[in-house]
C-alpha cells in the first residue's frame, strides 16, 4: 500500500521542473498549454523568475500545479512504477486541486484556470498586508485552541493548519497575530511570523469562498480513480459532489494535514510518494510517523529511484 501527496504553497522555487520541460516534449506541451489558459507566461516565470512575482499567490498556485502534474505524467510515462494503484491521493491546501487532477476529477485546463481564480481571490480577499499567518512550533495543538479560546475578546486568530505534531499554523489580521505572538512569548512558544500577506485558511476568506462556490459550481467534476483524502475532514472521499462541497469549505476552513496522514497510515499503509517540487510534506509526515518509508520525486534521478 501507498500514498500520493502533493506539496502546497511555499514548496515554490524558481527553475523547478526545468530539467523535466527540456527532457520531455509532453512537459514542453504542458507548460506551453498552461501559458496559453493563463495568458501569461508562468513557464518563463517558473523557470526565470522574478522570485516576488512567483511568490504572489495568483501565480504561485497554478506554478505549483503545473510543476506537480507535469511530475505525474512523467512517472507515467517514464517509469514501470504503476502510481494508479495508489491507496490514496492527498494535497495540502492547493496541493488537493494536484491530486484531484491527478485522480481524474478535474482536467488538467480547468483545474489550472481554477487555481488562476483561487490564488487571486484568496490574495484579494483581504487587503494587502492587513493580515497574515505565524507557524507554532512545539506546543501541542490542544494548548494553541486554548490560548485562542481564552483570549477572543482580546483578538481574532484562528487555527489554520494543524500540519504534524508540534507544528500548526494561525491566521488572522496582523494586529491581532501581534497580539497572540505576546501571548506565546508569555508560554515560552517558539514561533514564526511566514512571509505571506493574506490570513488563509479561516473565516477572513469569505470574500474568496463566494468566488471560488460559483467557479466550482460551474465546474464538472468526475469519479476519481483514487480514494482523496479530504484537507477538511481528513477523511477520504469518490463522492464527486461531496469533494466539490469539501473542496468550497476548504479556503475557510484549516487544513487538517495530521489526522490525514494518520488516517492514511491507520489501514496499514506505510510508503508515501510526494510529487511536486521540494520536500516540506515528507518533513511534516517523517514528524507524524517515523517509520514511514518516504519517496520524493521531482527531477530524473529520482524518477530513476522510483523505477528501481
Amino acid at each position: 500500500m501507498f500514498s500520493v501527496l502533493f506539496p502546497g504553497q511555499g514548496s515554490q522555487s524558481v527553475g523547478m521542473a526545468k530539467e523535466l520541460h527540456d527532457n520531455f516534449e509532453y512537459v514542453k506541451n504542458l507548460f506551453g498549454e498552461a501559458d496559453d489558459v493563463l495568458n501569461i507566461s508562468i513557464s518563463k516565470l517558473i523557470f526565470e523568475g522574478p522570485k516576488e512575482l512567483l511568490d504572489q499567490t495568483e501565480n504561485t498556485q497554478p506554478a505549483i500545479f503545473l510543476v506537480s502534474y507535469s511530475i505525474f505524467n512523467v512517472i507515467k510515462n517514464e517509469t514501470a512504477f504503476d502510481i494508479s494503484k495508489a491507496s490514496y491521493f492527498a494535497g495540502h491546501s492547493l496541493g488537493e486541486y494536484s491530486a484531484l487532477a491527478c485522480a481524474g476529477v478535474l482536467n488538467f485546463k480547468e483545474t489550472i484556470k481554477l487555481l488562476k481564480v483561487r490564488g487571486k481571490a484568496m490574495q484579494n480577499a483581504v487587503p494587502k498586508n492587513e493580515g497574515g499567518m505565524v507557524a507554532v512550533l512545539g506546543a501541542e495543538i490542544e494548548k494553541i485552541e486554548e490560548i485562542i479560546k481564552n483570549n477572543k475578546n482580546n483578538y481574532n486568530c484562528f487555527l489554520a493548519n494543524d500540519n504534524s505534531y508540534g507544528q500548526v499554523v494561525v491566521s488572522g489580521k496582523n494586529e491581532d497575530i501581534e497580539k497572540f505572538i505576546i501571548d506565546l512569548k508569555k508560554s515560552n512558544i517558539k514561533n514564526i511570523k511566514l512571509p505571506v500577506s493574506a490570513p488563509f485558511h479561516c473565516p477572513l476568506m469569505s470574500p474568496a469562498t463566494k468566488i471560488m462556490n460559483k467557479e466550482l459550481s460551474e465546474t464538472k467534476f468526475s469519479t476519481p480513480n483514487n480514494m482523496i483524502v479530504s484537507n477538511v475532514t481528513a477523511e477520504p472521499s469518490n463522492e464527486p459532489q461531496h469533494i466539490r462541497d469539501l473542496l468550497i469549505k476548504q479556503i475557510e476552513k484549516p487544513v487538517r494535514w495530521r489526522e490525514s496522514i494518520i488516517n492514511m497510515i491507520k489501514p496499514g499503509n506505510k510508503k508515501f510518494i510526494e510529487i511536486g517540487p521540494g520536500k516540506v510534506l515528507s518533513g511534516l509526515v517523517k514528524r507524524i510517523d517515523r517509520n514511514v518509508e518516504l519517496i520524493q520525486v521531482n527531477n530524473i534521478d529520482d524518477l530513476n529511484k522510483l523505477g528501481n
